[in-house]
């Protein structure tokens, strides 16, 4: 076997090339991958009840009145966006104020690699800044990914929603999923 480095018997090996992921805020610029990630998670049908397509300009509009208590982050992997997750209020009743529903979108190519982890932390970190003292999820049926991810950050099952939505000509059931935040620390 021969040695990494410069003399008798080595051999200079290159070095691997590593990729840069970061999560920032969302920005209009973002606005085409954020889309078009949106559409490849709707077309398996199993992660939203949301049709498209969702074009640059549809999701740049949905960035800008998205407001400051639902921020937008990406994960930008050497300038290129191959998540987004999002945070928004649950309801409008100030009882519900500190209740936010959480959102986590990987582009099929990035998926299995600990991107969905790495941004559903991301939110948990993020939330109390906005307020926030509870994430809850909702997660269609058949999406095992999303449940797993869940359940792996400490979220509990609350229960199921039953035909809680109609899509493609079906009712479809969503798994409610919650994670308080004081608690879990």
């Amino acid at each position: 076997m021969r040695g990494v480095g410069r003399g008798p018997g080595r051999s200079m090996l290159s070095p691997v090339p590593t990729r840069e992921r970061l999560i920032r805020r969302a920005e209009a610029g973002d606005a085409g991958a954020i889309g078009a990630i949106y559409d490849e998670a709707i077309a398996t049908g199993v992660a939203t009840f949301a049709a498209g397509p969702h074009d640059a300009g549809e999701r740049a509009s949905w960035l800008a009145a998205r407001g400051e208590r639902a921020p937008v982050w990406v994960l930008d992997e050497d300038g290129q966006v191959i998540a987004w997750a999002a945070l928004a209020p649950f309801s409008h009743r100030e009882w519900y104020d500190g209740v936010a529903e959480y959102t986590v979108y990987v582009a099929a190519a990035a998926q299995g690699a600990g991107v969905g982890g790495r941004m559903l932390d991301h939110l948990i970190a993020e939330a109390p800044s906005s307020g926030y003292w509870k994430l809850v999820g909702m997660i269609l049926e058949g999406n095992d990914a999303g449940l797993a991810l869940a359940r792996g950050r400490g979220f509990r099952e609350v229960g199921t929603h039953h035909a809680h939505g109609h899509v493609s000509g079906a009712w479809r059931d969503v798994t409610v999923v919650e994670l308080h935040l004081e608690q879990a620390s």
